[in-house]
């Protein structure tokens, strides 16, 4: 599913600020801590993140990994480490030598170029931001102080979410493609106002939860006194946000109802809507927000709304203020001075995920740059990271796991011709979106000035959230992206039904142009696949051919799907993420049946390409030791190599719907009897599994 528009400084939990770099690194500081001029190259297939000691029949993922995870240890600044997170970090120190550019010239650039180099610097002006100390905070502040008693909510309410877009402000409301007609955008109003990562983490009894939200209040009461709150004032101010935060986390859907999107869609008119909070004015916030006229709006979470108006009803306004100026302190403490950066920096990465410092500057004012201005800044990075050659070779490959794809549903046993139909209808319909957007986005109304760091932020959140509500009642632009160009990921999106591809994540190691084709079609083949077979998997399946929430399978049809995808849950249920916590694999279905579809995509695929080049077709010689075959799965397995901070691994395994990395690799060899003649693996062996699990 696509998500909604999440905030801002949520999407960058991991990377939030302080006062650590220099703006100038000097010539002799890491290379990892200079811009780069050109991308460092990995190849596709890397014999050094080997362990050529393992067994591929015992661990798979030891044998193809074992090395990577030995010679590189996370580094301080993360949660966790990875192939995909170092082509991140390359990525962004190359943006940070456009930008850097940039920041410093005033005369010759255009438009766009002026927006994300003027943001640039003024992010990186720590001594400016650290003189502001805490007075980007007064004016919502002083809005806040202006609630007399609840009645007052809605106007200051729709105020602080233009200004801060965070849906921890008690909810979030924007828009999004209805459920039902695709082709029309309505309002949203989705559950929020939780701190924590997920409701779970205010509802698990365990001891290391518990702990986690002890801490969580002695961090809410430390910023308070950073806000001038005395010591048992702050402490009382803290409990009391968490009991109502508990209380909204009580009224929320779990994680994984959230994956169901009947249990999201909840169409209501203005009466509909107002019924479910009945002392909280509609009218009054939506002719704040400029949206008087609205009258259709999905309700994800009505269950959450009630419970919401109930505690507008029964609490008093100084709980209302004391509540907001909590979420207001926590959504600007990383634009702020260091103290305050540093107190969330210590919470949220430091006792939440285990990150041992702050991430430099340059880092944390890069990502913040893709994030407001992504496609200004992904113009830039395109036109000297990405041709139109690697965008073809990207499109070639896509082609041919669609046509596999079209031919292992015409060979299903379990499917029956009249659903073979309408999956045939939905993957020809689906829409291949390569490197970048065919239009780029018009920042014209954003503006940017130099030195004003969080009136920047304030003003990117204001833009986008203004440009969200105003595709309500217009027609869909379905040439839009979700993702930006520089990003090293990839989606699918089940209602506009496209397919992503970044030109970030088309770059090596993932997709090297250097490398034979087994491992590229093992590595970014498999990512295809899987991105394809998200069209199919337990979510995107609901979805037809238009986008449109509609069952479109027979009932015999969708109980064979059901069971071969409980195949999967089953499996992955038996796989501990840390400690005694196991794979919440009803979460993580959609991503494991789309990591096993892709793989076996991915494999056809290659299998294509081989016989279409009758030189490649005849025996190949080793190379690295290793068989065509034996490239193709090591290719894919090299992807998944990283490593993960334990306390990173337990928010991970309440919020991410991705299993960790070595049940993504293993997790599929036991699936593959592909796998198992390659490496000649025997029956009993790990690797091995004596029934095995395929659903596409």
């Amino acid at each position: 599913m696509r998500p909604v528009r999440l905030a801002l400084l949520l999407a960058l939990a991991g990377t939030t600020f302080a006062a650590a770099a220099q703006d100038h690194p000097p010539a002799a500081a890491p290379a990892a801590e200079r811009p780069a001029t050109a991308f460092p190259y990995t190849p596709g297939l890397d014999v050094n993140a080997m362990d050529r000691k393992a067994d591929p029949c015992v661990d798979f993922y030891q044998y193809a990994c074992g090395g990577w995870i030995k010679n590189n240890p996370i580094p301080a600044d993360q949660a966790r480490w990875s192939v995909y997170g170092k082509l991140a970090l390359d990525n962004r120190r190359y943006l940070w030598g456009i930008l850097e550019d940039l920041s410093k010239r005033q005369d010759g650039r255009n438009a766009n170029q002026q927006k994300i180099g003027d943001y640039f610097g003024a992010c990186m002006d720590e001594k400016a931001i650290d003189a502001r100390g805490a007075a980007p905070l007064k004016p919502y502040f002083d809005a806040i102080a202006q609630l007399h008693s609840n009645r007052d909510l809605p106007r200051v309410l729709a105020r602080l979410q233009l200004a801060l877009a965070d849906p921890g402000l008690f909810f979030g409301f924007s828009s999004s493609q209805d459920f039902a007609d695709s082709s029309r955008v309505i309002a949203f109003a989705f559950a929020g106002g939780l701190g924590l990562p997920d409701r779970d983490s205010y509802l698990k009894t365990d001891a290391k939860s518990k702990e986690i939200r002890a801490k969580y209040v002695t961090h809410i009461a430390n910023t308070f006194k950073l806000l001038g709150d005395a010591p048992a004032q702050a402490q009382r101010n803290a409990a009391r946000v968490m009991q109502m935060e508990t209380a909204l986390a009580q009224a929320s859907l779990s994680s994984v109802d959230k994956r169901d999107p009947y249990k999201l869609f909840h169409k209501v008119d203005v009466k509909g809507l107002q019924a479910l909070t009945p002392a909280f004015d509609w009218h009054a916030y939506l002719d704040e927000l400029g949206e008087g006229n609205l009258t259709t709006f999905n309700v994800t979470e009505p269950a959450f709304f009630k419970a919401l108006g109930k505690m507008w009803k029964t609490s008093d306004v100084d709980a209302t203020r004391t509540y907001l100026r909590w979420h207001v302190a926590r959504n600007m403490s990383p634009l702020l001075a260091s103290n305050f950066d540093n107190e969330h920096f210590d919470f949220f990465s430091k006792t939440l995920r285990g990150v041992q410092q702050q991430q430099p500057r340059w880092k944390r004012c890069v990502a913040l740059v893709d994030h407001q201005l992504g496609e200004a800044l992904g113009q830039e990075f395109v036109s000297r990271a990405f041709s139109p050659e690697l965008k073809e070779k990207a499109l070639h490959m896509t082609r041919q796991i669609e046509d596999a794809m079209k031919r292992d549903i015409d060979e299903l046993d379990w499917m029956s011709a009249e659903t073979k139909q309408q999956a045939q209808k939905k993957l020809a319909a689906i829409v291949n979106k390569i490197g970048y957007p065919d239009k780029w986005r018009d920042y014209g109304a954003y503006v940017v000035k130099p030195g004003d760091f969080a009136g920047n932020v304030e003003r990117g959140n204001e833009f986008e959230a203004r440009r969200q509500l105003a595709k309500i009642g217009k027609p869909l632009d379905r040439t839009e992206w979700g993702m930006t160009p520089p990003t090293v990921n990839a989606y699918f999106d089940p209602q506009m039904n496209d397919i992503n591809f970044p030109a970030g994540v088309l770059q090596p190691p993932l997709f090297d142009p250097k490398m034979d084709d087994a491992p590229n079609y093992g590595n970014t083949g498999g990512t295809i696949g899987h991105e394809l077979t998200h069209a199919f998997d337990d979510e995107g399946r609901q979805f037809d051919a238009n986008g449109n929430l509609k069952d479109w399978w027979t009932k015999k049809d969708a109980k064979a799907f059901e069971e071969r995808a409980q195949c999967v849950v089953d499996q992955y249920a038996k796989y501990t993420v840390v400690d005694d916590i196991k794979i919440n694999s009803k979460l993580t279905l959609g991503e494991d049946v789309a990591d096993l579809g892709g793989l076996i995509l991915g494999w056809m695929a290659w299998q294509t390409e081989m016989a279409s080049m009758p030189q490649k077709a005849q025996p190949q010689p080793l190379r690295d030791g290793l068989t065509p075959e034996q490239r193709f799965f090591v290719g894919y397995a090299q992807w998944a190599c990283e490593n993960d901070r334990p306390e990173n691994l337990r928010v991970s395994a309440m919020t991410d719907p991705h299993s960790p990395g070595r049940y993504r690799v293993n997790g599929l060899m036991v699936n593959m009897p592909q796998f198992q003649q390659a490496f000649q693996c025997k029956a009993g062996q790990p690797m091995v599994k004596e029934k095995r699990c395929r659903v596409w």
